[in-house]
């Protein structure tokens, strides 16, 4: 790490994927994240990178697909309706297993919906998206600077698992300026190899073939189970997640995102009045923390959850399934691109906590 800078998230995550070893952008502009494919068309020539503004999503995802098949780090950056149209890519993406970060700074919708920070994609993004049998790594910062720490890892884990990784954002991580630190590069050089690819063979090796497909029902068949057990050790070696005061906790806020950031205030709020409140939150929103859920809701201490999302309640699914219905689970969510105040989600939960007595 070095000094601290003053720095926008869009343009953040650009020098983020560039430290991390990525030196090839595919992108179209849409708000509110214009100005990390603003940022990577100046920062990649300085590296030896590639930038190219595609004519479309559509085009710039089937570009990903390319240069990661010719074994590079790649990323785009879009948001909700860019991503919506590069479902079809994505999936032949996964199904050809390939390596890819794609960053979705999400915006109200649906539709065209505004510029504003939602958290309306988080069923496009875990439960697929495109058609077909398959997983996204999920990854959901809260900070400019976790945005910044977790791009290393996402190409990591898109190489580790040859899978593509989604970095879930939204507008207001997009757009606000925050005081950052970035590690150093990464040494290109020393990447694992990729003897899969579809590079350059030089004489050294056999041609390979890079594609999603099987035209036999039980050659497909297969492949998806591969991807399946992948997926299990995905499942079970990389969740990520946080926990706020939950030591002593009776009631749980479930939150991610910029809406955990509103929580944890909610928390110290709560607490001073003698409340005992507490938060998870999923980093990992694929793979999700099944198990550290299941925990609490086994504790007799713990009463409720309270699930707090920018949406109509998506992620209330997961936590239902995960807690197993052994405690309730209620919902509060502001759609559209309005964020909560903290008292007012400090009322929502004091007017449970005392309906639960």
């Amino acid at each position: 790490m070095g000094e601290k800078l003053l720095m926008k998230g869009a343009e953040a995550i650009g020098e983020a994927a560039i430290r991390a070893g990525c030196r090839h952008f595919f992108g179209y502009p849409i708000t509110p994240q214009n100005e990390a494919p603003a940022y990577m068309a100046r920062r990649l020539p300085e590296v030896n990178g590639t930038f190219l503004q595609a004519e479309s999503e559509v085009a710039a995802i089937n570009m990903l697909y390319g240069c990661a098949a010719a074994g590079k780090r790649v990323i785009t950056t879009s948001s909700s309706p860019g991503i919506s149209l590069m479902q079809e890519g994505l999936s032949y993406i996964a199904g050809s297993e390939l390596p890819v970060v794609v960053m979705n700074v999400v915006r109200g919708g649906p539709g065209l919906g505004d510029i504003a920070p939602a958290q309306g994609d988080y069923f496009q993004a875990v439960k697929g998206g495109g058609h077909g049998d398959y997983h996204l790594i999920v990854l959901a910062p809260s900070t400019v600077q976790e945005s910044i720490d977790l791009m290393q890892l996402a190409f990591d884990l898109a190489d580790k698992y040859r899978n593509p990784v989604m970095m879930l954002s939204d507008g207001l991580l997009g757009q606000m300026m925050e005081a950052v630190e970035f590690p150093g590069f990464v040494d290109i050089e020393k990447l694992p190899k990729k003897p899969w690819a579809a590079d350059s063979m030089q004489g050294k090796r056999s041609r390979n073939l890079v594609n999603s497909f099987d035209l036999l029902p039980e050659g497909l068949e297969v492949m998806n189970k591969k991807m399946w057990a992948k997926y299990a050790d995905v499942e079970k070696n990389e969740v990520k997640f946080e926990e706020v005061e939950t030591a002593d906790a009776e009631y749980i806020f479930v939150a991610y995102g910029t809406v955990a950031r509103i929580i944890k205030t909610v928390i110290k709020d709560l607490r001073s009045k003698g409340h005992k409140v507490g938060l998870i939150r999923p980093i990992t929103l694929y793979p999700f923390p099944k198990k550290q859920l299941l925990a609490l809701a086994e504790n007799p201490r713990v009463k409720f959850f309270l699930d707090i999302e920018l949406s109509f309640g998506q992620m209330i699914e997961d936590v239902k399934l995960s807690t197993e219905f052994k405690k309730p689970v209620h919902f509060y969510g502001r759609q559209g691109g309005m964020l909560p105040e903290p008292n007012e989600i400090s009322e929502v939960m004091l007017k449970l906590m005392k309906e639960a007595k």
